[in-house]
């Protein structure tokens, strides 16, 4: 009797037996499996659903399925929509020179700014993140950022070619929000946060009623910010291209298009 079979091993013989009888039952399992997946996609050709499967749900954007956007955070984020008529007629009352309203603008701008961290702690906290409020919490941003930006350049406080670099950067990010919504939505970054800070402290600054060397202190965040907003606004151009390329509207027209050329 050989090694293998004192060892209780099987012979080479053997193997090779049990090699092909693994190797039968595995063809016989993929093509099972090939048959039920084959049935699966005619059954869906022919009820007119999704070719493909949906992918798997996305823990930071599962929160948004299934809640209503009639929740306190959507509501802080038009409260600051609202607020923007009213901080610009602050603002610019009496051309910026009366120091009553251009605290006052100060003080509603603040609170603006304000809601804007209280409106994304509780949607995270509290499970309220909507689809509506990924997409208003930057519009209302860039709204009362626009506004506090055109005043300040009415008023002489700051200059035209600083306000067109901020505006241009969001309207074109706004546009671009827009353009890819089919695709799905397309969120604020770190970086927009941090854009959006800067900008603020920056706008804060520059509303109070006070030159000389408080200037140095407010351009220097100003030119910050207007670093961190065109390294943002290129970021975001990049997302919405990886968005659209990974979509699951993208993925379904390639699959029709090689569907096509496989007929």
């Amino acid at each position: 009797m050989s090694a293998e079979r004192r060892e209780g091993r099987p012979t080479a013989r053997e193997g090779v037996e049990r090699g092909r009888a693994y190797t039968r039952e595995e063809l016989e399992r993929r093509r099972a499996e090939f048959e039920r997946r084959r049935a699966e996609f005619e059954r869906r050709r022919a009820a007119g659903e999704p070719l493909l499967a949906p992918p798997p749900p996305d823990p930071a954007s599962a929160p948004s399925s299934g809640v209503s956007n009639w929740n306190i955070a959507n509501a802080l984020t038009m409260f600051r929509i609202a607020l923007v008529p009213v901080f610009g007629w602050l603002l610019l009352m009496h051309g910026g020179d009366n120091t009553g309203y251009r605290l006052g603008a100060v003080g509603v701008f603040a609170l603006a700014s304000i809601t804007d961290r209280i409106d994304g702690d509780l949607a995270r906290s509290r499970n309220l993140v909507t689809d509506f409020g990924k997409m208003m919490d930057p519009i209302a941003d860039k709204a009362l950022m626009g506004m506090a930006l055109v005043g300040l350049s009415i008023i002489g406080r700051l200059p035209w070619w600083v306000t067109a670099v901020i505006l241009i950067r969001e309207v074109g990010i706004t546009v671009l929000r827009l353009l890819v919504i089919r695709h799905g939505v397309l969120p604020a970054s770190r970086g927009g946060k941090l854009k959006t800070f800067l900008q603020a402290i920056a706008i804060g600054l520059f509303l109070l009623p006070i030159s000389g060397w408080f200037d140095v202190v407010a351009w220097s965040v100003m030119l910050a910010a207007l670093a961190v907003t065109v390294v943002t606004g290129v970021d975001y151009v990049f997302r919405a291209i990886r968005l659209r390329k990974n979509s699951e509207r993208s993925r379904l027209r390639r699959a029709r298009r090689a569907a096509r050329r496989g007929d």
